[in-house]
């Protein structure tokens, strides 16, 4: 994976492109919108849209007066790459959790479990995205 694919806001973009197979622009603000709940500045989230396009990754065409996009095979392959990646990340951490823990003491309740609340989850430093231009959100 390249170094521009860092960069979640990007990540985030080509899923949901990947999930609908094409997007207008707008609706893929809102949706990511509607995932950070928070408003993101319209200039950051069109440039990210330009850079992802140069780089290779989306596609962008006219329709009627929005324009469209869609992953491009070198944006789908980055990211099916970064989810092959994540993947076996999370597999590696859960089966290291499951060898950490007696059989005994293990109950289906206390398995590591993906709909589990933020609460719950370990707060990390998040530095990688520092400098990145395009992950500020503005309220």
């Amino acid at each position: 994976m390249t170094k521009w694919f860092h960069s979640g806001r990007r990540r985030d973009c080509c899923v949901l492109v990947y999930e609908a197979g094409e997007l207008r622009a707008q609706s893929l603000k809102s949706r990511l919108e509607t995932h950070y709940d928070e408003r993101i500045d319209p200039q950051s989230f069109y440039g990210t849209l330009t850079a992802m396009v140069e780089a290779g990754y989306l596609t962008r065409r006219p329709q009627g007066l929005a324009d469209v996009y869609a992953l491009t095979d070198a944006g789908e392959t980055a990211l099916l790459d970064h989810y092959e990646w994540l993947s076996d990340r999370v597999e590696t951490g859960n089966d290291r959790l499951d060898d950490d823990r007696p059989h005994a003491d293990r109950s289906d309740d206390d398995r590591p479990h993906a709909d589990r609340s933020d609460d719950d989850r370990p707060h990390a430093d998040r530095s990688d995205d520092v400098g990145s231009d395009d992950c500020d959100l503005k309220g």
